[in-house]
């Protein structure tokens, strides 16, 4: 077997842990189950060759470091099942796409270019920073107390699965 080859056995398996691990979190896998496993064949490619499941849509470049933010799932995900019903690469989508109510569309490249990641991670907040300093609202389940810091407030909170509106923006 060639070092790329990777068993069908070893993508069902994957593919049913990421849908479990996807539903249990509010999120819904791709519903075209052949592109989707092609997907997680193209995880467990990068996991193997890098060690992690760097996105299969995205160059990776192989340094842990520099790849955390398309790591599946990636820091883009979110961002973009609220604006475009599905990410970058299409294995997470929203519900209006699982039901067929929406179809995905084309998704613009969220990720910076490696120079402006580099700057961007070098002026993170600094030690001690107060949460009105983050450069995204935090959002607060007001069912559970779920923390969130991002643009938008989940589709679903990934602990007691209450709604979108259940959410209050804190910061």
């Amino acid at each position: 077997m060639a070092s790329e080859e990777i068993p069908s056995e070893d993508i069902d398996r994957r593919y049913e842990k990421l849908k479990r691990e996807a539903e249990a979190g509010g999120y819904s896998l791709n519903p075209d189950v052949e592109s989707t496993k092609e997907l997680v064949r193209g995880l467990l490619t990068n996991e193997r060759r890098y060690g992690y499941p760097a996105c299969p849509c995205r160059l990776a470049l192989g340094s842990r470091a520099e790849d955390l933010d398309i790591i599946c799932p990636c820091d883009y995900r979110d961002p973009d099942l609220s604006e475009y019903d599905a990410c970058y690469c299409s294995l997470y989508v929203s519900g209006e796409v699982l039901t067929g109510e929406k179809a995905a569309g084309s998704i613009p490249e969220r990720r910076p270019p490696p120079d402006q990641r580099a700057r961007k991670q070098a002026s993170g907040p600094s030690p001690g920073a107060s949460l009105a300093s983050l450069p995204y609202p935090v959002w607060r389940c007001r069912v559970c107390g779920y923390l969130c810091a991002r643009n938008e407030p989940p589709g679903v909170c990934p602990i007691c699965k209450a709604k979108r509106e259940r959410f209050e923006r804190l910061l």
